[in-house]
């Protein structure tokens, strides 16, 4: 049997296996932006429910408008996606920085901007966002993310 007809047996016999359609980073990234505060200094995400879905590349753009730090905190979102880098990036929109890896939490500071580019591969129905410092939840910095 030549090689071509093994493989088209392997995949009538084997239908649960999957091939990649190719570099899923490749793409031309989708664009959600994200505030952490605001000028005023409310504890608040804008906006405060975020949605993705499975195999799309994004660039999630984490700015922080307020006069104080604050953390970008979602553990379902840091479990469900492949990271393909962080960016920091300086008022201009010059790179400063570039973060690749696991992601647990982003920390911006005032005034600061932060691209973190990721591929979810996994879904999930409600994952919660919020802010680790102390009283920030509490004080109404949380929100919620999904991936379908």
């Amino acid at each position: 049997m030549s090689g071509i007809y093994l493989s088209i047996l392997f995949m009538l016999v084997m239908p649960w296996h999957v091939y990649a359609a190719g570099d899923l980073t490749a793409q031309k990234p989708i664009v959600v932006s994200v505030s952490l505060g605001d000028v005023n200094n409310r504890l608040r995400f804008y906006p405060d429910r975020l949605q993705f879905e499975t195999g799309r590349l994004y660039k999630l753009v984490i700015k922080n408008p307020s006069k104080q730090k604050h953390y970008f905190t979602s553990a379902a979102l840091s479990r469900s996606v492949f990271t393909r880098k962080v960016q920091i990036v300086n008022p201009a929109g010059k790179t400063q920085a570039e973060i690749k890896g696991q992601i647990n939490e982003i920390e911006v500071y005032p005034g600061g901007i932060a691209e973190w580019w990721f591929v979810p591969v996994k879904t999930v129905r409600t994952g919660k966002l919020h802010c680790t410092i102390k009283g920030h939840t509490e004080a109404g910095m949380l929100g919620q993310i999904s991936i379908k």
